[in-house]
């Protein structure tokens, strides 16, 4: 799965042959299966599509030393939307190319008005840049794979550096319940998003996935009404909602199959091909 940047044929514009010249992927439950792998299938998918003059952008919540390795074994060339939003990358250069951080004093302000309504909350934060460590506190669960991790005791070591964001865990209530409590809180200081299962995550506020999404876009001369999108989770609402055409996997949320204008086969089902061998005569098998 390669993405160079755009071709002649992207940047001259919509044809009857192209329905979408930018197709924009999630990367967990969506793009990847529950092994982290891309099967035969959705690869010539995507091939096909950009071998047509479609540009494939994968747009993740995770943070660039998160993604990374995942970007890497993929062998995915092009740009990548990372951060929820916040990181734009260059995969194919290992270039960070935008970066936005959390201001943390806003962030502490905003974990203090959470903490004041719902009770003390387990921590970790995202630093910045290339090699940013996620740093965990005591009863943080963080059972993800390929994240650089590093355990802190004291509190002041979370506002040391610049952080992209911030995971929030809450003891009792499960992730929708944290979210919405979160939102209701703080959400005039930050963003709130739930990226995954025990991913409530604090972002920059009005920094989204769509955000960095029209950035990337703008970047390949392209717009809103050249895109189809494909995720699972509510922290994809926006980047489905800017789109030309949203689409929810199977196995999605359901506050974004409530969202979106078609839902295709799960993850593990080739749901993007699915889509996409529709679109693209030459993805058909």
């Amino acid at each position: 799965m390669t993405n160079a940047g755009p071709t002649d044929a992207q940047l001259a514009g919509p044809t009857d042959e192209l329905p979408y010249r930018l197709v924009a992927t999630d990367l967990d439950g969506t793009l990847l299966r529950p092994d982290h792998t891309v099967s035969a299938r959705t690869r010539d998918a995507l091939a096909a599509a950009t071998a047509v003059g479609a540009a494939h952008i994968v747009v993740t919540g995770r943070t660039v030393p998160v993604a990374r390795h995942i970007l890497d074994d993929l062998g995915y060339q092009g740009l990548a939307v990372c951060g929820q939003g916040a990181q734009l990358y260059h995969a194919g250069e290992h270039r960070l190319l935008t970066s936005v951080t959390l201001d943390r004093q806003v962030a502490l302000l905003a974990l203090e008005k959470i903490e004041a309504e719902i009770g003390p909350l387990s921590l970790a934060a995202a630093r910045d840049g290339l090699d940013g460590e996620v740093l965990f506190g005591e009863g943080y669960r963080m059972d993800h794979e390929g994240m650089p991790l590093v355990p802190f005791t004291d509190p002041a070591e979370l506002w040391s550096q610049p952080i992209s964001k911030l995971y929030i865990q809450h003891p009792e209530l499960d992730d929708d319940a944290l979210a919405y409590a979160a939102r209701t809180a703080a959400g005039g200081l930050v963003g709130v998003t739930m990226a995954g299962t025990g991913l409530v995550e604090l972002l920059p506020l009005g920094l989204t996935k769509a955000t960095g999404l029209s950035m990337a876009a703008r970047r390949l001369g392209m717009a809103a009404g050249d895109a189809i999108a494909f995720g699972d989770m509510p922290n994809d609402i926006p980047m489905l909602g800017w789109a030309k055409h949203g689409v929810a996997m199977a196995n999605a949320h359901r506050d974004l199959k409530a969202v979106a204008d078609e839902i295709t086969a799960s993850n593990t089902e080739d749901g993007i091909a699915v889509v996409l061998e529709r679109l693209f005569p030459a993805a058909r098998r």
